[in-house]
């Protein structure tokens, strides 16, 4: 058994890991930003349910008063 080893193909796997890690960090980059949007989605979500619930009850309550005044 040889332990000679083969420069360029070990180089092109040493760029071929540098590649992949690249990518990596892009993964996790978009993950993060991915992240980021869900939770702004989720404040809107939140925000936009206590305004319908103001305006339910609000409706709510003057149909109540003008049932009750006839």
């Amino acid at each position: 058994m040889s332990a000679d080893i083969d420069l360029v193909e070990y180089g092109s796997l040493l760029q071929k890991v540098q590649d992949l890690d690249k990518k990596v960090d892009k993964l996790e980059a978009g993950m993060e930003e991915l992240l980021a949007l869900a939770n702004k989605g989720r404040g809107g979500f939140w925000a936009g349910m206590m305004i319908v619930s103001a305006i339910s009850s609000v409706s709510g309550y003057i149909i109540h008063w003008f049932q009750g005044a006839k």
